[in-house]
């Protein structure tokens, strides 16, 4: 069985005090009740503090971005081994923001790859399309040449990533990618991952969808087979909306 997931991003939002409060309210009111994970993604200055909420709680937490390189002068960057020295669960790479405003290159996303699986730091890598791939029906083809660089992995590295699908025209517009739209990605990514490392590999890889999903369409999406849950966005800075994500796995 694939696990389920819900990973809440705060990005670059919550003060010290509304980061402690958020984690709190999700931490007393959520209860584990499968296999599913729950991971709180939230900016550096709370990673140590809400890793002790949530470690109480049955939740996971990740990091929104990491360095390659082990340590050195390299100013406002924080490595794997400081996250691991934190027993940080997880971490984004590639999300369509650093891509975009950082312009990081595949081959730095490979190496952020390798730099979390050296500490034991799972990696969530995020593709996705902008809406003129959509429209040009290129959608398939630029998720494709985006997950190229994962099939350099081994079978035992690849089969520690979690992959988050976010179709860049929908994440902060209030657009969302259709469940039919959603699914037909999730079994186009599915499908790359068996050609490359195998069936029994590719049915335990969870995908996430990542495109403005929220409490009334989370069910909807989740049903779908190849959608293993959610890389939330607007919706985790709620503590009841983001619950009820949950909720719909």
């Amino acid at each position: 069985m694939r696990t389920k997931i819900v990973a809440g991003n705060w990005k670059m939002n919550m003060n010290f005090e509304e980061g402690i409060q958020l984690s709190s309210e999700i931490a007393k009111t959520y209860t584990k009740k499968n296999q599913e994970e729950v991971i709180l993604i939230p900016p550096y200055i709370h990673l140590s503090k809400v890793k002790e909420v949530a470690l109480a709680a049955g939740l996971k937490v990740g990091a929104q971005n990491v360095h390659f390189e082990k340590n050195g002068a390299f100013t406002g960057e924080i490595s794997a081994e400081q996250l691991a020295s934190m027993k940080i669960d997880y971490a984004l790479v590639g999300h369509s923001e650093r891509r975009k405003y950082f312009h990081e290159s595949n081959q730095d996303l490979l190496k952020k790859i390798k730099a979390l699986l050296a500490e034991g730091i799972r990696p969530i890598f995020c593709c996705g399309e902008e809406l003129e791939a959509r429209k040009s029906d290129l959608h398939f083809k630029t998720v494709a040449e985006q997950l190229k660089i994962l099939w350099e992995l081994s079978k035992e590295e690849f089969a520690q990533l979690v992959i988050a699908y976010e179709p860049v025209w929908a994440i902060g517009t209030g657009e969302t990618a259709s469940s039919l739209q959603a699914q037909e990605m999730h079994a186009s990514i599915r499908a790359l991952v068996k050609e490359h490392y195998g069936k029994p590999i590719a049915e335990n890889c969870s995908i996430l969808y990542g495109g403005s999903c929220k409490p009334d369409n989370a069910a909807e999406l989740f049903e779908q087979a190849d959608v293993d849950g959610g890389l939330i966005g607007g919706a985790s800075l709620n503590s009841n909306d983001f619950l009820a994500i949950v909720n719909a796995l």
